[in-house]
């Protein structure tokens, strides 16, 4: 492990460059599901190689490297276990990581970051421009690619959900409209806190096609950008604006205020930009959006903004302790 406190600025440059390593073996071990094998106990790289038809010396200095940066701990006898930060590799974790480590070093997903010097100088959208399409598209067209996608973003909302539960009352309302909301994930999650609560699961036919939802919950198929259930007191769209420019973003918003009641309320949850020097995460995730999905993050001022466009005033922002926000507004 590093010491930041020792580091030369040399050192931790090139540290920072060399960042896509630790990346890329990081996502080998998860595609691989090395953490699963080593819940009971540390194995050497030959049992796990035998276990994930893998050649073993190869393996092995995967693993050894791993150890290095504290995701593993090799032995005096050559056997690899967990760290606690290893842990979070695992299926069953609490806080899951694995599905977000296997999406993030596919190589269609590098290949689009590849292409990010291209967008800064030409404004264009990187992974348009290395694939040719946009990124919904590619992965309708990649099934696979879409169903491990979908499952790094449902094992990464595992954490998400319990802070924003904790964080802001849902229970306030009667009927909860999950604009976008995937398979139902957080939706079931506001549900099952809430038994008074009633919901409503809206996104795509191919996305909410077999999504599992109680018997509080109606499931409706549509696109945000036509349409939205009408009538409920409240909306959600979490994790939805920043996959879009303004110009898209203002139009999801009016869809929702056309849709609801003048005594409603639309719940934005996304991450806060802040200032200048500060909340890395978003300022880096703010880049994913643009080599991506080409939206962005944005700072409670520029989310006021589209409210007003959108026909809302914000209101109340809510903050969570990992950095999600929700930014409640009313109709106007």
């Amino acid at each position: 492990m590093h010491d930041s406190d020792s580091e030369s600025p040399t050192v931790a440059m090139r540290r920072l460059a060399n960042g896509y390593q630790v990346t890329q073996a990081i996502h080998v071990a998860a595609s691989l599901g090395i953490a699963d094998l080593l819940r009971d106990g540390p194995q050497d790289s030959e049992t796990l190689a035998a276990a994930t038809a893998s050649h073993a010396p190869s393996l092995h200095r995967v693993l050894r490297a791993l150890a290095s940066v504290g995701v593993l701990h090799e032995d005096d006898h050559g056997g690899f276990a967990l760290t606690e930060i290893g842990a979070c590799l695992r299926s069953d974790a609490p806080e899951p990581v694995g599905g977000w480590a296997v999406f993030v070093g596919r190589p269609y997903h590098w290949q689009a970051w590849g292409a990010l010097l291209h967008g800064v100088r030409t404004g264009e959208n990187a992974f348009r421009s290395a694939h040719g399409t946009d990124v919904w598209d590619y992965r309708t067209a990649h099934a696979e690619e879409g169903a491990i996608f979908d499952a790094a973003m449902t094992a990464i909302m595992v954490r998400a959900n319990r802070h924003l539960l904790a964080a802001y009352d849902f229970g306030r309302f009667a009927t909860v409209v999950d604009v976008g909301g995937g398979r139902g994930a957080f939706l079931n999650a506001i549900l099952a806190a809430h038994p008074g609560l009633r919901g409503i699961l809206f996104d795509q036919p191919h996305v909410v096609d077999g999504a599992v939802v109680g018997d509080r919950c109606e499931v409706v198929a549509g696109s945000f950008f036509d349409a939205v259930p009408a009538g409920a007191d409240a909306y959600v769209l979490k994790a939805v604006l920043h996959d879009w420019e303004d110009d898209d973003a203002v139009h999801i918003l009016r869809r929702c205020r056309t849709a609801i009641p003048g005594h409603g309320t639309v719940l934005v949850v996304e991450r806060d930009l802040g200032a200048a020097n500060e909340n890395v995460d978003a300022k880096l995730s703010d880049l994913n959006m643009m080599v991506g999905p080409g939206g962005r993050e944005r700072t409670r001022g520029e989310f006021a903004t589209l409210f007003a466009a959108g026909g809302f005033a914000l209101e109340r922002t809510t903050p969570t302790a990992i950095g999600l926000s929700v930014f409640e507004g009313r109709p106007v």
